[in-house]
C-alpha cells in the first residue's frame, strides 16, 4: 500500500500553497496536494490585484486605517500592521519571479483604486492578476526538484493522535493527512514533519458564487474535525458585482471597474449608491452588496446595472480585456452596454484560527490564505488584501519553520495505520450527493445570505443538522470519492457559518441580522468554535 513521507505537506495549490512551497523547498522535500489541475484555484480567478503601498504619496498608516475601517472594528491591529508593512517586500519578490504586473507609460507600476481604499495602491496585471501570479509561481515550482505536485488528489482527513491506538497521553499534533487519488480511489497517508493547509474558501456553499467548483471549504472542515479552533465564520463576503446572465455562469466583474469610474444604476438608469454611502461606488464591499440587494428587493428587479460606457472604448478594452471578452461572448459589449450584475458569495473572512506565524492550536499544523482567520480582515475584507495576506503569512510560516532548525518526524509517525476501508461499499448513487448539495446551497442562499434573521438562521441549522447526519451515515458506509468528500466538507462549513451567525447578537460588517440592526458591540469580540474530540 502507498505511503509517502515528505518533510512538508501542503494541501492546496493557490498562491498560498505555491509561495509556501517555494519558501520551504530549500529546507527539504515538499509535497503539494491539489484536487484538480495544479492551476485550478481561487487565485487563478482573482481579477483585481494586490493592495500594497508603492506610491510616495501613500503611507502605511493610511492602508492600515482603510483596512481597519473596512473590517468593522474586528480587525486585529497587530496582524493588519504586519500585513501592510511587510506587503511591499513580498510583492517585490513576485516581481523578481517575473510576474508581469501592468506598468504605466513611464514604466512605473500602474496603481489602481478599489472600494474602501483612500489611495491608488492596487498592483495588477490588467484584469487577470490571479492568473498571472499563479502561472509565474507554477513555472518556478515545476522547475524545483524538491517540490512534487500530486494533481487530482484530495485530503480525506488530517492525521492526528485520534488515528492511533494508544493516544490518551499524546498531545494534539498533526502527522500529515490521508489523501485520496480521485482517479483510482486509493486512499493513503502522506506523513510530514509539518503540514500546511492552503485550501482556499468555500463559495460553493452558496448557489451563486464567483469561486470555482473546487472551493468547498476543505481546509476549515478537516481542521475543525481534527480539533482546530475556527473563528468568525459568520462573515462571508458577497462580491457586489457578479455577472447576471441566464446563459452564462456567474463570474466576477472586478471591483476595479467601479474604481475606474463604473456607475451602479437601477435598471431604469438612475444611479443609487449615493443614497447609501457618501463614497458611492467606492464604499466598502459589505455596504455596496447590501445596497444592491436592497435596491433589487425594493424594485422587484432581478439585477442592477454596472455602467462604464461613459469611458472611451479603447480605454475600457485595454484595462479590462478579460471581462470585455467574456461579456462579448454573451452578447454584452461593455463599451456600449451596461453590465447586469448581482451580488455573489466571494470570500470567507473567517476560518481556521492562526497566530501571526500561521500556527494553529494543533502542533505542526499551519494554515494560510483564505482558509484562515488571521485577524487582518475582521468583519469585512478590504478589496485586494487577500492575495497580500497569502504572500505575507506564507513567508512567515516558512520563517517560523526555518527558525526551528533541524526537524525530525514525530516518534508516532511510523505507528500511523494504513487507511481502512473495511465495511464500505462502492456506490453509484450520485443522486444522493447531488440532491444534498442543492439543498445545502439553497438553504444557505435563502436563509444565510446578505441579510439574515434569527428565525431564518434557526431554521437553516435544523435542516443542516438533518443533512449532516444523513451525510455522516452515507460517508461511513461508502468508499471515498471526491464528490462525497466535498459534500461532507460543505455541510460542515455551512453548519459552522450558521452556528457562528447565531452567536453574534449584532449587525456588523458582512453579518447583518434584522433582529439586531443597530446593536453594535463597541469592543472587539470574536466568534470562536471548536470541536470537542
Amino acid at each position: 500500500m502507498t505511503r509517502i513521507k515528505s518533510d512538508f505537506l501542503i494541501i492546496g495549490s493557490g498562491v498560498s500553497g505555491l509561495f509556501t512551497a517555494l519558501k520551504l523547498a530549500p529546507l527539504g522535500t515538499v509535497v503539494v496536494v491539489t484536487k484538480k489541475a495544479d492551476y485550478e484555484s481561487n487565485t487563478n480567478y482573482a481579477q483585481g490585484g494586490i493592495a500594497s503601498v508603492f506610491d510616495d504619496k501613500d503611507k502605511f498608516e493610511e492602508h492600515i486605517k482603510d483596512t481597519l475601517e473596512s473590517g468593522a472594528g474586528l480587525c486585529d491591529l497587530e496582524a493588519v500592521r504586519v500585513l501592510v508593512e511587510e506587503g511591499p517586500t513580498r510583492v517585490r519578490e513576485l516581481l523578481d519571479l517575473g510576474v508581469p504586473f501592468t506598468r504605466n507609460q513611464t514604466g512605473e507600476l500602474d496603481l489602481a483604486r478599489e472600494g474602501g481604499h483612500s489611495k491608488n495602491r492596487i498592483i495588477h496585471s490588467l484584469d487577470r492578476t490571479g492568473s498571472a501570479v499563479e502561472q509565474s509561481l507554477l513555472d518556478h515550482v515545476h522547475a524545483n526538484q524538491n517540490i512534487r505536485i500530486l494533481e487530482n488528489h484530495a485530503c480525506v482527513d488530517l492525521i492526528t493522535k485520534h488515528h492511533l491506538k494508544d493516544k490518551d497521553n499524546l498531545p494534539l499534533r498533526c502527522y500529515g493527512a490521508y489523501i485520496v487519488d480521485t482517479e483510482t480511489g486509493e486512499v493513503f497517508p502522506v506523513l510530514a514533519k509539518k503540514t500546511i493547509l492552503a485550501t482556499g474558501g468555500a463559495g460553493q456553499v452558496y448557489l451563486h458564487t464567483t469561486n470555482p467548483n473546487i472551493a468547498t471549504g476543505d481546509g476549515v472542515a478537516s481542521a475543525y474535525r481534527a480539533g482546530a479552533i475556527v473563528k468568525n465564520m459568520e462573515f462571508y463576503q458577497f462580491h457586489p458585482t457578479s455577472l447576471f446572465h441566464e446563459q452564462g455562469n456567474s463570474f466576477l466583474i472586478s471591483e476595479a471597474v467601479r474604481g475606474h469610474g463604473g456607475i451602479l444604476r437601477e435598471i431604469g438608469g438612475r444611479p443609487f449608491m449615493k443614497d447609501y454611502h457618501t463614497l458611492g461606488e467606492l464604499a466598502p464591499r459589505d455596504i455596496v452588496a447590501r445596497a444592491i440587494d436592497d435596491t433589487m428587493k425594493k424594485r422587484g428587479e432581478p439585477h442592477v446595472l454596472l455602467d462604464i460606457t461613459h469611458r472611451p472604448a479603447n480605454d475600457i478594452i485595454s484595462h479590462f480585456p478579460s471581462i470585455y471578452e467574456r461579456c462579448k461572448k454573451l452578447g454584452i459589449d461593455i463599451t456600449t452596454d451596461p453590465i447586469p450584475v448581482v451580488p455573489a458569495a466571494h470570500y470567507m473572512c473567517g476560518g481556521v484560527a492562526t497566530d501571526l506565524l500561521g500556527r494553529t492550536n494543533i502542533a505542526d499544523l499551519y494554515a494560510c490564505g483564505e482558509t484562515t482567520c488571521t485577524g487582518v480582515h475582521g468583519g469585512n475584507r478590504l478589496a485586494s488584501n487577500s492575495l497580500l495576506e497569502c504572500l505575507v503569512f506564507s513567508h512567515r510560516i516558512a520563517g517560523d519553520i526555518r527558525s526551528q532548525g533541524k526537524l525530525s518526524y514525530s516518534s508516532e509517525t511510523d505507528l500511523i495505520p494504513d487507511w481502512n476501508k473495511e465495511g464500505t461499499t462502492n456506490t453509484e448513487e450520485w443522486v444522493l450527493i447531488s440532491h444534498d448539495l442543492v439543498e445545502i446551497k439553497t438553504i444557505m442562499s435563502n436563509y444565510v445570505g446578505i441579510v439574515r434573521s434569527d428565525m431564518r438562521l434557526e431554521r437553516a441549522l435544523r435542516r443542516l443538522k438533518l443533512i449532516s447526519e444523513e451525510v455522516k451515515d452515507y460517508y461511513n458506509r461508502t468508499t471515498v470519492s471526491l464528490g462525497l468528500l466535498e459534500l461532507r466538507n460543505l455541510v460542515k462549513v455551512a453548519e459552522l457559518i450558521v452556528r457562528s451567525a447565531l452567536l453574534r447578537k449584532e449587525s456588523r460588517g458582512l453579518h447583518f441580522n434584522t433582529d439586531y440592526p443597530e446593536d453594535r458591540t463597541p469592543s472587539r469580540q470574536d466568534t470562536i468554535l471548536s470541536h470537542k474530540l
